[in-house]
């Protein structure tokens, strides 16, 4: 079913910098900002990258944040680390995906998970959740049309799909089976 002439003009079109600067906008604004983005191949996403929120309405805006998220590092396409923390003592960690992310399916039915002291707590669990085992790898895989890089973590049923803003700076969706909206985030390339 495509979209009527009426509705393509009551549509009003956002660039990806007028979505920053606004601080949150609609999935609907989100998903034509990412679905107007260039894809991208593997190896444009290799190295470490900087996360931050971009802020939808989803129960996830924030919780990572919370809890002290960094990033993501990409080794090679068969080595990725997709959860990097930054540590109390300020040193970066990366956790293991299968103890934190299962719960991510909750937080529509228990939104206190998303709340302050839950972001203290994981980071005093911090240590015990750490792994140095990759978890996750990129491949090229097709998703709103566009084929483009793609970290699938290994034991969940999660795909992150990246396309290009700029350079140093991607958009990415995380597609997680069973969630109603996507969630959406940005990578910054990080030159540590």
């Amino acid at each position: 079913m495509g979209v009527s002439q009426a509705d393509k003009k009551s549509m009003k079109e956002i660039s990806f910098a007028q979505a920053q600067q606004a601080g949150q906008v609609s999935c609907e604004d989100a998903l034509a900002i990412y679905d107007a983005l260039e894809p991208i191949d593997t190896d444009f996403m290799l190295g470490a990258w900087k996360g931050e929120g971009f802020e939808t309405g989803h129960p996830l805006d924030g919780v990572l944040e919370r809890c002290h998220w960094h990033g993501k590092r990409f080794d090679s396409a068969e080595h990725v680390h997709p959860l990097v923390f930054r540590k109390a003592s300020g040193k970066l960690t990366t956790v293991k995906p299968m103890l934190v992310m299962p719960g991510l399916g909750l937080l529509d039915r228990l939104p206190f998970l998303s709340s302050e002291w839950v972001g203290k707590l994981f980071q005093v669990t911090l240590p015990l959740l750490s792994g140095r085992r990759s978890a996750a790898r990129l491949r090229m895989i097709q998703y709103r049309g566009k084929t483009s890089a793609t970290m699938s973590y290994d034991n969940l049923p999660i795909n992150d799909v990246f396309r290009k803003v700029d350079d140093n700076t991607v958009l990415g969706i995380m597609d997680l089976k069973g969630m109603k909206q996507p969630f959406f985030f940005v990578l910054r390339r990080d030159d540590r």
